[in-house]
């Protein structure tokens, strides 16, 4: 309550859930999402419309919100929109570098275009939006970031190698900034989800991975393989499960929570 949180890739899926149950638990919200296709990955970023969406969300929740089309990758951009955020919000507690993407390749057939896109969004771009929001924070000897990396990026898996290099950075760069920033008062941590419940699992490109035994592969047809990655026997967590636990490190509930990366991945990291 009465802090201020800033969302990126938040038009939709998992940033969509983070700021709407940030401004349900009473905080105002910065809003930011690119707002445009993305060359060469096969998941296309929240639009205008679904962006406006979110921040309806938000208002309904009877809180304030700062809106702004940016890329992650574009520092510029990216620290106009978080500056225009804060001088309407009048402070930042909170930083949830949410945006990414996914594309699933033989490594092979990675192209220097899907590498850079790759590494530029799920990694420069928690880069950039950290070094955006972080003068705020240590101006104000306090806050939260939470970085979202993936199991993906503990163990590995095949098909995704630039996917995995980039979310394995995410855990290396969270924990240096935390060592770094944490004698100033602020906290760094990661979440790492298994397989989540949104239109970036949901296209043809990955079922036809995961099942190249079948020519259309439909969602019940993957769901047993997506099951064998879990502990627990599920196919994939809803975001509001990865939303619960941003929640929670974000909040003074964690206060004294720092460095660490959290999975919430149904056990597929110790499988």
């Amino acid at each position: 309550a009465g802090k201020v949180a800033l969302v990126t890739g938040a038009a939709k899926g998992q940033g969509r859930s983070h700021a709407v149950r940030l401004a349900a638990e009473g905080a105002d919200v910065i809003a930011i999402d690119v707002c445009a296709d993305i060359p060469a990955t096969a998941y296309a970023q929240g639009t205008p419309e679904q962006l406006d969406e979110t921040a309806a969300m938000i208002r309904a929740q009877g809180r304030r919100v700062v809106a702004r089309a940016a890329d992650v990758r574009d520092a510029t951009a990216l620290q106009n929109a978080v500056d225009e955020g804060v001088a309407d919000l009048g402070r930042l507690d909170v930083v949830v570098a949410n945006a990414g993407i996914i594309q699933l390749r033989p490594v092979l057939e990675i192209t220097e275009a899907d590498w850079a896109d790759m590494l530029g969004i799920n990694l420069t771009g928690v880069w950039n939006t950290v070094r955006a929001a972080l003068p705020t924070l240590l101006a104000q000897g306090s806050g939260s970031i939470v970085m979202i990396s993936s199991a993906a990026g503990v163990k590995g898996p095949p098909n995704m190698a630039h996917y995995s290099a980039a979310k394995a950075g995410v855990l290396g760069l969270m924990r240096a900034l935390a060592n770094e920033v944490g004698p100033a008062g602020v906290r760094v941590n990661a979440v790492l989800p298994t397989t989540v419940d949104t239109d970036m699992v949901h296209w043809p490109q990955a079922y036809a991975l995961f099942r190249p035994d079948l020519p259309n592969p439909t969602r019940a047809d993957v769901e047993p393989v997506f099951t064998s990655l879990n502990v627990l026997p599920v196919p994939w967590i809803e975001a509001r499960d990865v939303t619960a636990a941003v929640v929670w490190l974000a909040s003074d509930e964690a206060r004294y929570v720092t460095g660490v990366a959290l999975p919430v991945d149904a056990g597929t990291v110790i499988k």
